[in-house]
């Protein structure tokens, strides 16, 4: 049976013109434009000890680096994300890449701890706004019947820019040093801007009657009045606390003796979540046939299941690969899902929804990263499993305690049979 809660009427459908089928060329440049712009909020994850080394910053306190790109982020997805449903989309896009070349730029040159952190938070802030922006701008251009496979496309992209992030970083970083990395991303923003000025579909898309100021008001609104947004989100924060979390801790344990990794190997274990990318595509499918809810309980679970494989790490890092896997597609499976089920709800808000749900992300992924290093610093690495196993047991239970109430059965002897 379909979720209650993604059968929802769209009060602004009325108004708007059907989406035709989106050729398979636009919906992969989005998915490629999504990988391209995720990537710089999380170049830094593998690098942490080289940056803490270079800016003498405390062991435990190094995963403040991963929370100032989060505070940019959160900061990206209330101020910056809802213009989206206000502006041409496409010249904002374009604006941000632009300021998003000169942050990658500042890293690569930044010369003090505040410079780096701010730096840091303008990441946070424009990979943010874009990413977000092209993931609302591929859903309001699929036609709804295919708007969870033009959003799974788009979130794989996602998912293959985490890949790279971590990949790319630790292999740029071992040749060149950890800042090559953001003067490589700084090029690459650039020829990506001229490529979405020529290729970015044109058509004005339904913008709200709004000021900036209402449309920055009905975000608070819309999570007053809607329970998807709110129950997604929460389920956002708390999977993404428990994602960030493992992969701001887990270069510390691998770049110690006995393993001792380089920056390489440990952004190749990345690559073992590449089935997150397939995972996406079938999640938004799932989610078109009305199966979010059973979608989120196996993905729930999943995350729970991941952290016994991971807590061998100091005995296999096979079994440390095994773990990578099943919490990428525990991730990729429970993101897209929740994603496609709030943009059901109205096809003139989906910057705002975005905006709205990733606010719940970004709050989630900074609160584990900076958790993540302090609690590894006092309790080592079975401490960081402990921390993500409990927040993942805490989301799942959160899902069963908010889970749509089934009809009553009508009265004995008054049922019909089919």
């Amino acid at each position: 049976m379909p979720d209650p809660s993604h059968t929802r009427a769209n009060p602004g459908g009325s108004a708007d013109s059907v989406p035709s089928p989106k050729p398979t060329s636009v919906v992969m440049l989005l998915a490629v434009a999504c990988a391209l712009s995720v990537a710089n909020v999380y170049y830094a994850q593998p690098l942490l000890d080289a940056i803490g080394r270079e800016f003498a910053l405390d062991p435990g306190a190094v995963g403040v680096v991963v929370t100032a790109t989060q505070l940019g982020c959160a900061v990206a997805l209330l101020l910056v994300v809802p213009l989206g449903d206000l502006l041409d989309r496409r010249k904002l896009m374009l604006g941000q890449l632009g300021l998003l070349v000169l942050a990658l730029v500042a890293v690569a040159l930044s010369a003090n701890t505040p410079w780096l952190l701010a730096g840091m938070v303008a990441l946070g802030l424009l990979g943010t706004a874009m990413t977000q922006g092209l993931l609302a701008l591929s859903a309001a251009l699929a036609a709804p019947g295919e708007r969870g496979r033009v959003v799974g496309a788009a979130q794989g992209g996602v998912v293959i820019g985490l890949l790279l992030a971590r990949t790319v970083a630790g292999v740029v970083s071992d040749a060149w040093g950890w800042r090559a990395v953001y003067g490589v991303s700084a090029g690459v923003a650039a020829v990506l801007a001229l490529v979405l000025m020529h290729r970015l579909p044109q058509r004005r898309l339904p913008t709200a009657n709004l000021s900036y100021v209402a449309l920055l008001r009905s975000m608070a609104t819309l999570l007053a009045t809607e329970p998807v947004l709110r129950v997604r989100g929460m389920i956002a924060l708390l999977m993404f606390a428990a994602i960030s979390a493992f992969w701001t801790a887990l270069v510390l344990p691998l770049s110690a003796p006995p393993h001792s990794l380089s920056h390489t190997a440990v952004g190749a274990f990345g690559l073992v979540g590449v089935l997150g990318v397939l995972m996406a595509a079938r999640a938004g499918r799932w989610a078109d046939r009305g199966l979010g809810q059973r979608t989120t309980g196996a993905g729930l679970l999943l995350l729970c299941l991941g952290w016994a494989p991971i807590a061998l790490l100091d005995h296999s890092l096979w079994a440390l690969a095994l773990g990578v896997l099943v919490l990428d597609v525990a991730l990729q499976a429970l993101h897209v899902t929740n994603q496609t089920m709030i943009f059901s709800i109205s096809t003139q808000a989906h910057s705002r929804l975005v905006g709205g749900y990733m606010m719940f992300y970004a709050v989630g992924s900074g609160l584990g990263a900076i958790a993540s290093t302090a609690v590894y610093a006092r309790a080592g690495w079975l401490g960081v499993c402990a921390l993500g196993a409990a927040i993942s047991v805490t989301a799942l239970l959160f899902w069963v305690a908010t889970l749509p109430a089934k009809a009553a059965p009508p009265p004995s002897g008054q049922g019909c049979t089919a």
